[in-house]
């Protein structure tokens, strides 16, 4: 079974979301701070399940730059100096699928720590 590849991506840093358009049709949005907070870096999934570090602050985080990784992947660089995540097509296209999902279930996480999350500027 073949995994959709990208064949646009664009990123809008003044509104620090990122756009990938995939060969099945789909195009996904991501803003900056989902992408961050839902990096797969070791830093923030941890080493392996229950282990997954809740990043909090992260609203007007913005990405730099994006670095290729072979044919499979993408380096996202932060900002915030946040560079260790491999986005694969695979990861990229998930995180879009099921971007109302993972992005309610932060929030929620985030209440239940206690965060107060403040809307990112324009």
């Amino acid at each position: 079974m073949s995994h959709p590849n990208p064949t646009e991506i664009h990123l809008h840093k003044q509104s620090r979301v990122l756009e990938i358009s995939f060969d099945d049709g789909n195009k996904y949005s991501y803003p900056a701070e989902y992408l961050r907070v839902f990096s797969p870096s070791a830093e923030v999934q941890g080493h392996g399940p229950g282990q997954e570090v809740l990043q909090v602050g992260k609203e007007e985080v913005n990405i730099a730059h994006i670095e290729p990784v072979g044919n499979y992947a993408i380096c996202l660089h932060f900002d915030d100096e946040h560079n260790t995540g491999i986005y694969s097509w695979d990861t990229l296209y998930q995180l879009g699928v099921n971007y109302e999902r993972y992005w309610q279930d932060y929030l929620q996480r985030l209440q239940t720590a206690g965060y107060q999350r403040k809307e990112p500027s324009a």
